[in-house]
């Protein structure tokens, strides 16, 4: 007696590609280049009016603003690096109890005191006079001076060039103009 089975083979669900002869090509411009399928975002552009560019600036700002701090940061203790080590170590402790009242607004997000009694821009500028006045008494005025000096168009140049769509940090694609006519628009039926 003999067992007969026959074998069937399922067909395949995976996508077959096409032969390379048959691919679909991309036309030539006359020049002999080929047309371009990516667009290029630039992230840097110049604002259109005078309001569009402190617009610009004071978005950024809100955007960016933990980062230009970070970067002047970096600058100054870099600057203060070779001579002036106490300046530098209390500059360091400033920055440890910034980074603390920080944590404790992230960890207490409900306390009264702390968001509605207490302006946190108050207790930041407080905190800035006094590293300011620090760095002065221990003799590094010029060191603190240059870097503002040398970071500060840096910092302004940034923000008023980069594009930012959405608080996102994202580049906008096009202009100011083509970036807003995007914006979903909402009608309103009439009775």
């Amino acid at each position: 007696m003999s067992i007969h089975t026959s074998v069937v083979q399922r067909p395949s669900t995976l996508q077959t590609t096409e032969p390379i002869s048959q691919t679909t090509r991309i036309p030539m411009k006359q020049n002999g280049s080929s047309s371009s399928l990516f667009k290029i975002l630039w992230p840097l552009s110049f604002p259109s009016t005078e309001e569009a560019a402190v617009a610009r600036i004071s978005s950024n700002f809100k955007v960016f603003g933990l980062y230009y701090l970070f970067f002047i940061y970096i600058v100054l203790f870099i600057a203060l690096i070779p001579k002036r080590k106490v300046s530098l170590i209390l500059l360091v402790i400033m920055k440890e109890i910034t980074f603390l009242y920080v944590l404790l607004l992230r960890a207490l997000p409900n306390s009264v005191f702390l968001h509605k009694i207490i302006d946190k821009r108050f207790v930041f500028f407080l905190l800035s006079i006094i590293t300011g006045v620090e760095l002065v008494l221990t003799g590094s005025a010029i060191h603190l001076l240059v870097t503002l000096a040398s970071t500060s168009p840096i910092v302004l140049a940034h923000s008023l060039l980069w594009k930012v769509e959405d608080g996102s940090g994202m580049a906008a694609a096009g202009n100011e103009e083509e970036s807003s006519s995007l914006l979903p628009v909402i009608t309103q039926n009439e009775p």
